[in-house]
This record gives structure tokens, C-alpha cells and sequence, in this order.
């Protein structure tokens, strides 16, 4: 599964499931930039990724901006010299029902979980049409497929995100670009592993394996779909989730 000598650029990667991403990237052998609001926690995972022997790049961009995705991009070439791989893993919840939701709550989520994945997939395919080749990852949720009471917001964006990534797809596969989604289930973060106990116990009820995800399973799912294994796999969503969602 070696992807030594390409570049990765992974959002929202300074903790949690893209910190594990961009890791797990590297331990593969891909130089991976980090991009971040918290402009120091993506430096700390930019070192340990240097800390494995790979090239790394720590940048501070909103991904709701098209300005910034293009100067982050435009970085990321500018040191590296292409792009191989887009993990578009930044996002947000603001959750609640939807008579009680505010509209700027509805258009924060949309803009930085949807309209930041176009524009990071936008920059990056800029470059890896004229490269002929590239793959861009973007991670979905179980709830963009199923949906969820009190995330109306979040739900839409998700099911707007594995839309986007079939359209990806079928408008590059001609230029050797391939467009994949990751949908996580329950997994165990910083935010799981904040819920009492109790609550921790009837979401694991839910699942038909018995107990939550990790980010580790997340971040081989995206692994596999960055590898030369992954090759002929475009449009498709890969559900990481336990059999919550079949």
C-alpha cells in the first residue's frame, strides 16, 4: 500500500480523525501538508509526521474561503511541487431541531463541511489534471446516508458531500483522477469520550459489532482508498461504521 513519494494534503488535520489520517498517510510514505484553524496543534502533528522521516507543512487556512484554500493549495505546490492526494476532512456540528435552528447555524455548517470541500477540490484539481492523475478523499458520516434527528444542518452538508464526490468522479476519471467518500459511524474522540458513560453504552447498543470505532479504522479506510490498490475504486462510499448502516 506504499504511496512513498506523493503528497498529501489533509484539512482539520491538527486532532482527532485527520490528525490519525495524516499520520497514517505518512507511516505510508506520503509527505503530507496539515491544514488547520489551530495554526499550533497542526504544527505539533506536522512534526510528528517529520518525526517518521516524511516532509511536512503546517498551514493555517479557513476552508470556507476561497481565498485561503487557493494560498493554502498554491503552499502546498509551492513546497512539494504537486498534489496527490486531498483528504477533505474539516467540519463542524451546530446541532439542533429544525424549527429551533438558527440560519446561521444552517449556513455555517454548509459552508465550511460542503463549500470547503469543493474549494479544496477545486484548487487541488487545478493541479492534478495537468498532472494526469490524483485522488481526493472526502469523509462523509453515516448520518449523510441515514439522517438524524437534530442535525439537519450537518446531515444535509454530509449528503451534499457524497453527491459531490460521485460528480468528482464521473467529470475527472478521464484524467486519471479518482473521487472516493469515507462515512464513519460512532467513533471514539475527544467528543465521544466526553458523553457519560450511560449515554456511551446505548450508542454502542446501536451497533451490531458492540462498541464504537476508532480513529484508527477510519483513517485505513482512507489508507486503502490512497493506495494503488484503490486504483479502479471511484464514486463509491465507504462505510466505516460497525453495521449500524447497511
Amino acid at each position: 500500500m506504499s504511496i512513498s513519494g506523493k503528497t498529501a494534503l489533509v484539512t482539520g488535520a491538527a486532532q482527532g480523525i485527520g490528525r490519525e489520517i495524516a499520520l497514517a498517510l505518512a507511516s505510508d510514505g506520503a509527505d503530507v501538508a496539515i491544514c488547520d484553524v489551530n495554526l499550533e496543534a497542526a504544527q505539533k502533528t506536522a512534526a510528528d509526521i517529520g518525526a517518521k522521516g516524511r516532509k511536512s507543512l503546517a498551514l493555517k487556512a479557513n476552508v470556507a474561503a476561497s481565498a485561503d484554500v487557493t494560498a493554502m493549495v498554491d503552499q502546498v505546490i509551492e513546497k512539494f511541487g504537486r498534489i496527490d492526494i486531498l483528504v477533505n476532512n474539516a467540519g463542524i456540528t451546530r446541532d439542533g431541531l429544525i424549527l429551533r435552528m438558527k440560519d446561521e447555524d444552517w449556513d455555517l455548517v454548509l459552508d465550511i463541511n460542503l463549500k470547503g470541500s469543493f474549494l479544496c477540490a477545486k484548487a487541488a484539481l487545478k493541479y492534478m489534471s495537468k498532472q494526469r492523475g490524483g485522488t481526493i478523499i472526502s469523509i462523509a458520516s453515516i448520518v449523510g446516508a441515514m439522517g438524524n434527528a437534530g442535525q439537519a444542518n450537518y446531515v444535509a452538508s454530509k449528503a451534499g458531500l457524497i453527491g459531490l464526490t460521485k460528480t468528482i468522479a464521473r467529470e475527472y476519471a478521464n484524467r486519471g483522477v479518482t473521487a472516493n467518500a469515507v462515512a464513519p459511524g460512532f467513533i471514539e474522540t475527544a467528543m465521544t469520550q466526553a458523553l457519560p458513560e450511560n449515554v456511551r453504552q446505548e450508542l454502542a447498543k446501536q451497533i451490531p459489532m458492540g462498541k464504537l470505532g476508532t480513529p484508527e479504522d477510519v483513517a485505513n479506510a482512507v489508507r486503502f482508498l490512497a493506495s494503488p490498490w484503490a486504483s479502479y475504486i471511484t464514486g463509491q462510499v465507504v462505510h466505516v461504521n460497525g453495521g449500524m448502516y447497511m
